[in-house]
């Protein structure tokens, strides 16, 4: 999109974060996210707490620009896909080590409600 249609479009701004709406923190990716999952505008809206201005005025900015979109929308996701690789991997050894320690002494007794709720839940 020109530097002119960006200045000509007020929901849509481009951030450091991307192209977001207007005042907000939210991106057109997170928008995309319930898009393709196939969520309706009004449960996007009301799920983003957005106007109805606004998620129409961003569904409208994505139609109208779907592959420089499309485009953004597939890098942000290739990079948060390698960070979150990076940190599984500097984690790895951490988590495992924490989760080769024995209960705490204050959780015994939520462990044994737990279980007898789940055996419980089995018999019936």
């Amino acid at each position: 999109m020109t530097n002119t249609a960006m200045r000509d479009h007020t929901t849509v701004v481009r951030t450091s974060r991307g192209l977001s709406i207007a005042g907000t923190r939210i991106t057109l990716y997170s928008i995309l996210d319930y898009v393709h999952a196939g969520w309706p505008a009004k449960l996007i809206r009301d799920r983003l707490n957005l106007t109805d201005q606004q998620i129409t005025d961003a569904l409208d900015y994505i139609a109208t620009n779907q592959s420089e979109v499309e485009a953004e929308y597939q890098q942000v996701l290739r990079d948060a896909e390698e960070v979150r690789h990076y940190w599984e991997e500097q984690n790895r050894e951490r988590l495992a080590a924490i989760a080769a320690l024995p209960p705490k002494p204050e959780q015994a007794a939520i462990r044994a409600k737990l279980a007898a709720a789940k055996a419980k839940l089995n018999q019936q």
